[in-house]
């Protein structure tokens, strides 16, 4: 069974959700990587929604598309043509680098649903079950096929400042294909293969 997600994603959809379900995402999301989620932390978090006037603009747009919504830690390899932007290739980045953000921006935006490849830690783990949420994981070296995803690039914000895989890309995405790996119930399957890998370690090592 595939699980048929809308942007904006309920709690009761997210509840419904556990660790090796296959789901396919519609809807508006964006991408934040290193430098978007740090932004989000200090220009908007940090401040208690109370951001310098030349940001507020964008506070709003995220605080309005992210409530219910989906990040994607993804670079994106773009084009434009005719001054309309398009993605070429849209593969997942390694999200544990954005660990030390990721439950706050849970929390601050209402966020449901975080995309990327390798897992998170024990902090994004508990901002999960505490506020319903998943993470969820995209096919590493697919970037090509998961681009045909992208219906639609809307805007981009950020993007002289950070650069093209740095940026917030808003995108629409029609049947996103991914897995959870981390759900609502405090289950995480990255956690089970750690724990199972050093259990093997110490296992060879003592024999």
């Amino acid at each position: 069974m595939i699980h048929k997600l809308t942007v904006p994603i309920s709690d009761e959809a997210i509840s419904a959700l556990h660790v090796g379900d296959q789901v396919e995402i519609s809807g508006v999301i964006f991408t934040a990587r290193d430098a978007a989620h740090k932004y989000m932390v200090e220009q908007f978090i940090k401040t208690g929604g109370s951001p310098a006037e030349s940001e507020a603009a964008l506070y709003e747009l995220l605080k309005a598309k992210l409530d219910g919504g989906v990040i994607y830690h993804c670079g994106p390899v773009v084009a434009k043509d005719d001054g309309v932007w398009r993605f070429v290739a849209a593969g997942p980045t390694t999200s544990i680098r954005e660990e030390v953000y990721q439950d706050l921006v849970i929390e601050h935006f209402n966020l449901k649903g975080v995309i990327g490849k390798g897992g998170m830690g024990p902090r994004t783990l508990a901002a999960c079950e505490k506020f319903k949420a998943v993470y969820l994981h995209a096919v590493g070296g697919a970037g090509t096929l998961i681009a045909e995803r992208v219906q639609e690039v809307e805007d981009v914000h950020k993007l002289k400042e950070f650069g093209v895989p740095e940026a917030f890309w808003q995108i629409r995405v029609e049947g996103f294909p991914a897995v959870v790996t981390m759900d609502s119930h405090g289950k995480s399957i990255h956690a089970d293969v750690a724990a199972q890998s050093e259990a093997k370690f110490r296992e060879l090592v003592i024999a």
